[in-house]
């Protein structure tokens, strides 16, 4: 199986590391990550990825997967970009994003009339963009599945895996890979973190990146998406 991964300049980097990892473990699974050249792509946290392909040497995949980050806005306003996603994106075996690469996937025509979720503070953005907005962790409408925000990528790739390799096959590598997450803080959600901590992460936000939101919706108008 063919995995191809956008890497892009701003992604968050959990959100396509953390699918990677458990994806690459399918069997027969290759797993690229595609970008406009070989150069190394800086993420949101700090540091650069390398490519392994560009858009030219990678057509087509049996699964594209888009994650999200701080240049999603960016990647939307990037015509090879969202021409790779199109494209590799229409004749996948499986179409799926995590966190807020589902606004990509959407702006390419991916989501029209599908079901979908993304990171809670965007997810009233998923339905300008053509999708239908569910609150879960993951989403699988048909041959599209998207994930919540960051890591909800890894339950993402778990409920992924399991409908192309099975149950025992998600399971060994769950326990390969000792996913047994056990927080030591029950907030990572806004109704379990409550409304003054989401006002902190509201604010925090909008002062890192205040245009993110403006720039997202100005970038879904420019391809003539109208809010809803």
């Amino acid at each position: 199986m063919h995995i191809a991964f956008l890497l892009f300049p701003g992604v968050t980097q959990l959100d396509l590391t953390g699918p990677a990892q458990f994806l690459s473990r399918l069997p027969n699974a290759k797993v690229d990550l595609v970008w406009d050249s070989l150069d190394p792509v800086p993420t949101d946290a700090g540091f650069s990825i390398l490519p392994t392909a560009t858009f030219a040497d990678v057509p087509r995949a049996d699964l594209l997967c888009v994650p999200g980050g701080m240049g999603v806005a960016s990647v939307i306003d990037h015509p090879r970009a969202l021409d790779w996603v199109r494209q590799v994106g229409a004749d996948a075996q499986w179409v799926t994003s995590v966190c807020t690469g589902a606004m990509v996937l959407g702006a390419a025509g991916l989501l029209n009339g599908y079901k979908a979720t993304t990171h809670w503070a965007w997810h009233d953005l998923l339905a300008l963009f053509g999708a239908e907005p569910v609150q879960a962790r993951t989403v699988i409408d048909r041959n599209r599945a998207t994930g919540g925000g960051v890591t909800a990528g890894i339950d993402f790739a778990l409920t992924l895996m399991a409908r192309i390799a099975g149950d025992d096959v998600a399971r060994a590598v769950q326990l390969a890979l000792e996913y047994d997450p056990a927080p030591p803080f029950d907030s990572g959600s806004p109704a379990k973190a409550g409304p003054d901590l989401v006002d902190i992460y509201t604010e925090r936000a909008n002062r890192l990146a205040p245009a993110r939101r403006t720039d997202l919706i100005a970038a879904a108008r420019r391809l003539g998406f109208q809010p809803v």
